[in-house]
């Protein structure tokens, strides 16, 4: 009983925490998009903190079940981008760096909880950031993939003749497949959990610098 209130516990303050790191990471998407020339999230009422416009809730579901789902795509109009392919890959890549800025945020905050209050570590607060820090991480890492439909596999056709980047939609299809073989398989943990766990290492080393210079005596 005590395991299954726990687990019960954990998914609640998950559930924040996950609300938020998807709603910057579209709405980064689409500011991006906007910059660039493309009103299309605008128009669709994407360039906003609510997430009701951005969540899917059959993805949202799975995240909170299975820690794997969706959020509701940002569609933008590449006849509206300058550069379409060059375009297309800042504008995925701003959802991954949006996570990334985030998780490192989340960890500063932690340090910062410990260090300036009397809170222990087992507290909601520190739990919600650490929460937030992990979740955060392994947004970016896992949507940088190159594989079709991540950030990733926009990001790096910029890299890809013209004649084979005007290709890619018609095998695109195949991504889901070969995501779900990497889901189901565990083979995505043994591929990202060592990447996750750098990045996290990453921020805590960051973090403790930071902080043993503003508050030297601190550590």
């Amino acid at each position: 009983m005590q395991g299954f209130v726990e687990q019960l516990i954990d998914k609640i303050t998950y559930l924040p925490v996950l609300l938020l790191a998807l709603t910057v990471h579209e709405l980064c998407h689409g500011v991006m998009a906007y910059k660039l020339g493309d009103s299309t999230a605008k128009y669709d009422g994407r360039l906003s903190l609510n997430p009701l416009r951005h969540i899917d809730p059959i993805g949202l579901l799975c995240m909170v079940l299975w820690r794997f789902g969706w959020a509701k795509p940002v569609m933008v109009d590449t006849r509206n981008l300058k550069t379409p392919k060059v375009d297309m890959a800042l504008i995925a890549a701003a959802g991954p760096v949006s996570n990334f800025i985030m998780g490192f945020l989340s960890m500063l905050a932690l340090y910062a909880v410990f260090y300036f209050t009397d809170l222990s570590g087992d507290n909601i607060v520190s739990t919600l950031l650490e929460q937030s820090c992990a979740l955060n991480v392994s947004l970016c890492v896992f949507n940088l993939l190159p594989i079709p439909p991540l950030d990733g596999s926009k990001i790096f056709a910029v890299l890809i003749p013209d004649h084979i980047y005007r290709r890619l939609p018609s095998v695109g299809r195949y991504g889901m497949v070969i995501l779900m073989i990497l889901i189901f398989t565990n083979a995505i943990d043994r591929i990202l959990g060592p990447l996750v766990e750098t990045v996290i290492k990453f921020f805590l080393f960051l973090s403790n610098n930071i902080f043993a210079l503003i508050v030297p005596h601190a550590f």
